[in-house]
């Protein structure tokens, strides 16, 4: 399915939110669509080099936008997104 464990975790997010769950050893990612908590699971660890506990997934719908160029309406969308919050062992850290 997927080659790389680089083609998985896209980039970390970080956000209010996202950087409160890291006190209690949370972390937000965006990752690829068709990625499954298991693939998320092995790319973190390797990446990373840290224990997983637990991985949950979040996909997020796209959003409609007008585009104002075009008199009428006409809409476009946003791309699709999938998070995944990973929950590390207790003692593992990640530097974001």
């Amino acid at each position: 399915m997927i080659n790389n464990y680089r083609d998985i975790i896209k980039s970390p997010i970080i956000s209010e939110k996202a950087t409160g769950l890291q006190q209690v050893n949370k972390y937000v990612f965006s990752v690829d669509i068709k990625a499954n908590k298991t693939h998320i699971k092995q790319a973190v660890e390797n990446i990373f080099n840290v224990e997983v506990e637990t991985v949950n997934t979040i996909n997020v719908k796209p959003k409609r936008k007008r585009v104002r160029r075009y008199s009428g309406n006409y809409f476009g969308k946003r791309n699709k997104v999938k998070k995944a919050i990973v929950t590390l062992k207790k003692g593992q850290t990640i530097e974001v």
